[in-house]
């Protein structure tokens, strides 16, 4: 959904000038072509959604402002914004943030974003992946992720920003409808599930109509809001061994953990049953019906024997 954000070409930082009088919070972007429609503003700049990069532009009003509530964007904060195609979603942002930093990887929407929103002296334009950005390099106080996000790199998003540094206090976005479901079920787990429960709260802010973005997608949307933690939900003594542990136990969903925490790990199922039986964990279950909480039970248990085999740290994102 939203504005491409999947990597390409080597991307640039664009700040913007600083020669328009600023607005008062609350204040409407007169300046801007406000008259025309999303899909009046595509056709004037001819633009065609790229369905290969996931291009779905939010063109209700309603569906736009009920993103920005879900945030609960005031004049103290400073936003990321994903995927900021024509800028519909920017302006409102705008409208109460402090600051904002708003990401696109698609050159034509920059173009627009540059000509439409530009000159505006509390927002800067990135050109470039939101998957190879560093949060460091543009925040050094706290702020809020909102966007309106591709189905295809929803994973990939949040756990990138997650995992960043600095993490955000917030995330608000807008996805498929049943993957928000899969990160809220505390029934039926995923490791997408498991990591975002790690780092904070997630819960479901609403539902929003396929007609309410164009072109027009398959399935419906959930505004999802993750209250983003300052410590993990659980005591781990090492969050990259805890990871480790939990994608080794999904690496084959239906076998059960004693195979697939072996075969991932490189232990003898052995010894991983005797550790599961320690944690208090049946080696027969599988890894969608292990809560959070025994997740941290077991990476305690096993972790004194896979600290030695740790990979080096991850190489730091490319800068944008």
């Amino acid at each position: 959904m939203g504005g491409c954000l999947f990597a390409g070409a080597a991307a640039t930082t664009q700040q913007n000038p600083l020669g328009a009088p600023e607005l008062a919070h609350g204040e409407k972007m007169s300046g801007s072509p406000d008259a025309e429609t999303p899909k009046q503003l595509l056709r004037r700049y001819g633009i065609a959604p790229k369905k290969q990069l996931g291009q779905n532009f939010m063109i209700d009003p309603r569906a736009l402002e009920r993103v920005v509530q879900a945030a609960e964007v005031t004049p103290a904060d400073e936003v990321l914004e994903i995927g900021a195609g024509i800028g519909t979603l920017t302006e409102r942002l705008l409208e109460h943030a402090g600051r904002v930093v708003a990401v696109e990887l698609d050159a034509q929407l920059v173009a627009v974003l540059q000509e439409r929103l530009g000159s505006h002296p509390r927002l800067q334009i990135v050109a470039g992946d939101i998957l190879r950005l560093r949060p460091a390099d543009y925040f050094t106080a706290p702020y809020k992720v909102v966007g309106n996000i591709p189905y295809y790199i929803t994973s990939a998003i949040l756990r990138h920003l997650l995992e960043a540094q600095p993490r955000p206090t917030m995330l608000v976005l807008t996805m498929q409808k049943e993957v928000a479901a899969r990160i809220l079920s505390r029934e039926k787990w995923s490791l997408l599930a498991v990591s975002v429960h790690f780092y904070g709260r997630p819960r479901l802010m609403g539902h929003i109509s396929r007609h309410a973005f164009y072109p027009v997608p398959q399935v419906d949307s959930a505004i999802l809001r993750v209250d983003v933690s300052p410590q993990p939900a659980v005591p781990v003594p090492d969050t990259r061994l805890f990871f480790r542990v939990v994608k080794a136990g999904f690496s084959a969903p239906r076998k059960q953990l004693r195979n697939t925490l072996a075969h991932g790990l490189g232990v003898e199922p052995e010894a991983v049953e005797q550790a599961l039986s320690a944690a208090g964990i049946d080696p027969r279950r599988r890894a969608e019906t292990v809560s959070l909480e025994e997740w941290g039970q077991i990476c305690r248990v096993l972790g004194p024997a896979l600290v030695g085999s740790l990979p080096a740290e991850e190489p730091e994102a490319e800068e944008l």
